[in-house]
């Protein structure tokens, strides 16, 4: 399967302005996403499933991957394409033996180190943030605001496409793609949005603008 990492929205019920991750999926295909990642961290697993079912066939009906943020088990029970994985999670290893070869695998990452070494467990393409500060995801103070010159050590440590994350919006997008990044991923740049599908779109619009050879994930 060929995943372009161009564009890539991660879900967040409540970022998303009283309007459902499903609605929120299907404006944002409209608009041209690549990949879809459900992380909903404040719903119940139950819940997520719930959720996941219906974007499954959004997704499956648009034929764009479909990836599942921590939960390999739940990647498994909804078939999706593949998981992504952060450092408190399964190994990429572990994940890989779950749910088989042809499952993507990401992996976040915020230094050369941990880069290496996801790449090196078999990881197929890695999460590299929060580039900017972000108020859309908790996390710690050594990886928030890692800039765009640790973006650019980690690109350049590795050969699996990389996807920038954390405060990306599209005046944001050409600076990260310039300093390595194959592609963005984003959450508040379109789950906040008036139009999520218009967002979408000119996210697109900057990050193709930006790059002349967009890279894609084979597995």
């Amino acid at each position: 399967m060929n995943i372009s990492v161009d564009t890539y929205l991660v879900t967040q019920k409540s970022h998303s302005r009283d309007r459902s991750t499903p609605e929120i999926v299907s404006e944002a295909i409209e608009g041209g996403i690549d990949v879809v990642q459900l992380r909903e961290k404040h719903e119940t697993i139950r819940s997520r499933y719930t959720i996941g079912k219906e974007i499954r066939a959004l997704t499956e009906e648009a034929g764009i991957p479909f990836i599942i943020n921590d939960r390999v088990d739940l990647a498994a029970a909804l078939n999706a394409d593949g998981v992504h994985l952060g450092d408190d999670d399964l190994p990429v290893k572990a994940a890989r033996d779950v749910l088989g070869n042809s499952a993507i695998i990401g992996r976040s990452v915020s230094t050369v180190s941990a880069a290496t070494e996801a790449v090196d467990a078999g990881a197929d393409y890695l999460g590299v943030g929060a580039v900017y500060q972000t108020s859309s995801k908790d996390v710690d103070d050594a990886e928030a605001e890692i800039g765009k010159s640790k973006l650019t050590e980690i690109a350049e440590s590795v050969e699996v496409p990389i996807v920038a994350i954390g405060g990306i919006t599209p005046d944001r997008a050409h600076s990260v793609i310039e300093a390595g990044a194959d592609g963005v991923a984003v959450i508040s740049a379109i789950t906040k949005a008036d139009d999520p599908r218009a967002a979408t779109v000119q996210l697109n619009k900057a990050v193709v603008s930006s790059s002349t050879s967009p890279e894609e994930v084979h597995s």
